[in-house]
């Protein structure tokens, strides 16, 4: 691949945006190729991924300006429904992914962070919708994820205005989980992933989807939902080891995903 680097550590996935020259922005080929870097996760293997982009001035700093203005409508929806469509799949993804934001955070590259369980930034990090000064809406989530990460007065505000936010607002807003010094970030990230898998791969995987698959459920399928998914839990090896050493007071024997 050529913009989109994988490789793995561990248990850690780590996908990189390799398009510094360009801030890291998304067009139909990083598109397509992080779609390809999804699809070579060993889900066997990793319990966590991180995703970043390369350099320290952008995360993603948007869609590609350049191969969407001459878009027709049919077009323009089409890009935005093969951008929207990944970023679900992110979201959706059977393991957690963190989003360790390295700078720039805008337009399309806010949404890629919203896609992601958690968002971890950098102290120069920036954040923004910024579409409307374009003369276009965001089209891959960021319309719908904003009003549920932040809230919906604020996101609106965000998104008629463009405005740009910084890292330590974003914090204050809960749009990320944290914020370290440049040269922190990714040793912080990596920590995170770690910690995340080194728990329960059958655990951490079903508390991912009761959130997802609950969250705009009413109450009574949300809790039939989670139900499901504890019950599910039950029987398998890890659950087994964990809860025999805890009664035995002692450490587990490492998971292995069964």
């Amino acid at each position: 691949m050529e913009f989109v680097q994988y490789e793995q550590q561990g248990m850690v996935g780590m996908i990189t945006i390799d398009r510094p020259n360009a801030l890291n922005a998304l067009n139909s080929r990083v598109l397509a190729e992080m779609g390809s870097a999804f699809d070579e996760i060993d889900l066997n293997a990793v319990r966590c991924v991180i995703l970043t982009g390369r350099g320290d001035k952008a995360f993603v700093a948007g869609a590609d300006i350049g191969e969407m203005r001459s878009l027709s409508k049919a077009e323009g929806e089409a890009f935005g429904r093969r951008g929207s469509e990944l970023f679900r799949r992110i979201e959706t993804f059977a393991v957690p992914v963190i989003a360790a934001v390295n700078g720039f955070a805008l337009g399309g590259g806010c949404e890629l962070a919203m896609a992601c369980d958690i968002r971890l930034a950098s102290e120069n990090a920036a954040f923004a919708q910024p579409e409307v000064g374009l003369g276009i809406t965001p089209g891959f989530g960021g319309t719908q994820r904003l009003g549920r990460l932040i809230g919906l007065g604020k996101a609106k505000e965000l998104l008629y205005t463009g405005n740009k936010i910084k890292a330590a607002e974003a914090l204050a807003l809960g749009l990320v989980n944290a914020v370290y010094p440049g040269d922190a970030l990714m040793g912080e990230a990596v920590k995170m992933a770690e910690k995340i898998a080194s728990n329960a791969p059958i655990a951490v995987r079903a508390a991912k989807k009761a959130v997802n698959d609950g969250i705009e459920a009413d109450m009574d399928t949300a809790l039939n939902i989670e139900a499901k998914l504890f019950g599910q839990c039950f029987e398998s090896e890890d659950q087994q080891n964990a809860m025999t050493a805890f009664v035995e007071k002692r450490r587990p024997a490492p998971f292995v995903n069964q």
